[in-house]
């Protein structure tokens, strides 16, 4: 099990096509935390009742769903449709793309999910953009564990259908598989830890609300999760002597 992670060099780190890259990614990332974002805020502004309902935990769901195949979509083509650190550091671990090019993609989506939520917040008049936290039944290691497993089986997804060199025609449906999982796993997560699987989805809401209680658990247990889907799929399915991390790659 070899695993080739490559920094990356600088001149292709600045070069037009990693700047259309980062664009991609700041925008796609930006309309998905708008849109799901947007469905809690919905949520809250159509009911009275605080905690979701089973209905409103579906709508927040396929809201999530739809809003990352399209987003991932537009994207796939130019940056490869991260829109999620996680996804990016679960990559980079794979030998997927250089860190240098990484670093970057994560400031592009945390600035796109800030952006994404400071339009929301205009748009509605100011109301309250709600956060990610872990349901009160539980603890934040519980928390963590549940994240990872979520965000483990995201980024495998998307190493399975998109990232792998050998996926032929099922990349074609990778932005439908990849939305479908996020899906499934805040319907099965959301009432738990909030099934965020991304940190810049979490993160953004944080920064323009200013609470920040929870949100450690949103970067530690996506990272993890999406390391070991990197370190597992890229190490065993993955032949690395066939494929090196290239500016393009996913």
């Amino acid at each position: 099990m070899a695993i080739e992670i490559a920094f990356g060099r600088f001149d292709d780190a600045f070069s037009i096509s990693s700047f259309k890259a980062y664009l991609a990614e700041f925008i796609s990332t930006l309309l998905f935390v708008f849109a799901g974002v947007g469905s809690a805020v919905a949520y809250d502004k159509l009911t009275s009742d605080a905690a979701l309902d089973p209905a409103g935990l579906v709508g927040v769901a396929l809201c999530h769903a739809f809003a990352l195949f399209v987003t991932v979509s537009i994207a796939a083509n130019i940056s490869g449709g991260h829109v999620n650190p996680a996804v990016t550091f679960g990559l980079a671990l794979g030998g997927q793309i250089t860190i240098l090019r990484g670093i970057f993609y994560w400031i592009a989506q945390l600035a796109g999910a800030i952006v994404g939520c400071l339009l929301l917040k205009f748009v509605t008049g100011g109301l309250s953009i709600p956060i990610h936290s872990v349901a009160a039944s539980m603890s934040s290691l519980e928390g963590v564990v549940m994240e990872i497993i979520i965000t483990f089986a995201l980024v495998y997804t998307v190493y399975a259908t998109a990232a792998d060199p050998k996926k032929g025609n099922v990349g074609i449906v990778a932005p439908i598989a990849i939305g479908f999982i996020v899906g499934a796993n805040i319907l099965a997560a959301g009432p738990f830890s909030g099934g965020s699987m991304n940190p810049a989805r979490s993160f953004g809401p944080a920064v323009v609300s200013g609470d920040f209680k929870d949100n450690w658990v949103y970067w530690v247990g996506p990272l993890i999760g999406g390391g070991l889907a990197g370190l597992v799929y890229g190490g065993l399915y993955i032949n690395h002597d066939e494929h090196i991390p290239l500016s393009q790659d996913y």
